[in-house]
């Protein structure tokens, strides 16, 4: 059986809609947004990379997502997970998915 080559921007996208579960905002002096970091280190080095998320090493157990982070995880939560019936409901009018 031929497997075919898998790409790891698809796995970006998918663990960066993961991180929306559990996202939650830091109400510390200067209210930041973190997801629980339980994801492959390779993956997180990526949204790194992509400055989607701050340096995810550290003894912290969660990542502090930077703001286009934080859009691009809720986005890609709805696009992914939403039942297909809500997709049409989800995207604005430039295709992008928006908030409930």
């Amino acid at each position: 059986m031929h497997r075919p080559e898998i790409d790891p921007n698809l796995i970006d996208e998918a663990v960066l809609a993961l991180l929306y579960l559990t996202l939650h905002r830091d109400s510390g002096p200067i209210p930041v947004w973190r997801a629980w970091k339980s994801f492959d280190w390779e993956v997180l080095g990526r949204l790194h990379d992509k400055e989607l998320i701050f340096d995810p090493l550290g003894k912290a157990r969660s990542v502090l997502l930077t703001e286009e982070g934080r859009q691009r995880c809720e986005e890609a939560f709805y696009r992914l997970f939403a039942r297909l019936e809500h997709q049409a409901e989800m995207e604005g009018e430039n295709g992008q998915a928006k908030a409930p």
